[in-house]
């Protein structure tokens, strides 16, 4: 059976929580999943950082397996907001892959009154090389809020390709300019760094979350 394991930030009773879950690739503790976890408890947010049960099997010697099917994923992080202890409102997210399993729950936990919105860092609109095969016919009527904080040339979804999607009035776009997937930007074109990026995506979350409860 499974059971998520949780890495905490800001646990602070009360606050606003966001249970974010981690890309395809990499586990939660990534650098980038610690920055925005710490950006976020900064600023006044707990959060909660979980697993999938085929990355939390390769922290013990697993098989690098690549991700079951979604619909497996969506289970899994059902069972996850089921398992957290969470006395503030709830959001929930997370990274690429993990902002998209969030979104296809996320409007069913909404009419249950049990989130208050949903968070993507790096929305994957369409596989990467395949901008025909997109990943937004939930997001064409989602009733969630939703703020989705994207790169302006991420390669799984453009600023430029962005504005054609059928995309609700629920989503916002906190944009990052000039970065990839990762948020990061190009020094030498924008002077800025992915952390700097970072931090605005944080401040924007918080201030999102903030205006949402």
């Amino acid at each position: 059976m499974y059971e998520p394991g949780f890495l905490l930030n800001g646990d602070v009773p009360g606050r606003a929580t966001i249970l974010l879950a981690h890309g395809a690739g990499a586990a939660m503790d990534t650098p980038f999943m610690t920055a925005i976890a710490e950006g976020l408890a900064a600023r006044g947010l707990r959060v909660a950082r979980f697993e999938f049960s085929y990355m939390a099997e390769r922290r013990s010697g697993g098989p690098k397996r690549p991700p079951p099917k979604v619909e497996l994923l969506q289970e899994e992080f059902r069972s996850a907001a089921d398992a957290l202890a969470c006395s503030g409102p709830l959001f929930i997210g997370g990274k690429s892959m993990g902002g998209r399993v969030a979104s296809l729950i996320a409007d069913d936990l909404w009419a249950q009154n049990r989130i208050r919105g949903l968070v993507c860092l790096g929305y994957p609109f369409h596989p990467q090389g395949k901008p025909e095969k997109l990943r937004t016919a939930h997001l064409a009527g989602l009733k969630t809020p939703a703020l989705i904080c994207q790169g302006t040339r991420d390669p799984f979804g453009t600023q430029a390709e962005a504005a054609s999607y059928d995309l609700s009035d629920a989503v916002a776009f906190c944009w990052l300019n000039d970065g990839d997937h990762d948020l990061k930007p190009r020094k030498r074109v924008t002077g800025l760094t992915q952390d700097q990026h970072l931090e605005t995506a944080a401040e924007e979350i918080a201030r999102w979350v903030e205006a949402a409860v």
